[in-house]
């Protein structure tokens, strides 16, 4: 975890300190099916102006960087269904970064063929504890207050 104050001063030496970036990046799939292979989009902190993420994409990650445009997005404005009153989400910053011509990013295939037959096997297994669950209602719907462990 960073923070902007200093450590503690501790007598001896060698000082053993780290100083981490007090900046954070999260990169999102982008939000325009047709975007160009060198556009990547960033959710960056709010602090963070274009210098400093070309700077950070370049000299920590090492990813060459032509061109940065950031804006500020507003957050949405929602009621909360309980209570009735409006809530409105933080504002952030979305920072769109341009790579040179020949360089080419696509967005990583989290799940490729092998997990998606994993993913259809725990939905089947899910749709099969429903059924159960259910089947174990409908037999004790007379005893609605006997607890679960019991029956």
């Amino acid at each position: 975890m960073s923070s902007r104050l200093y450590p503690i001063f501790q007598k001896g030496n060698p000082q053993m300190r780290v100083f981490l970036p007090n900046f954070w990046m999260k990169m999102v799939r982008p939000q325009i099916d047709n975007a160009p292979k060198n556009k990547v989009q960033f959710v960056v902190h709010p602090g963070m102006s274009q210098f400093d993420v070309k700077s950070y994409l370049e000299k920590i990650y090492e990813v060459p960087v032509v061109h940065v445009r950031t804006y500020i997005q507003e957050g949405r404005y929602r009621r909360v269904p309980q209570k009735g009153y409006i809530v409105k989400d933080d504002d952030y910053k979305v920072a769109f970064v341009t790579l040179p011509k020949d360089t080419t990013f696509e967005f990583p295939n989290i799940f490729p063929e092998e997990k998606a037959q994993e993913v259809e096997n725990e939905e089947k297994h899910m749709d099969i504890l429903k059924e159960n669950f259910k089947k174990h209602q409908q037999r004790n719907r007379l005893r609605p207050d006997v607890p679960g462990w019991f029956l």
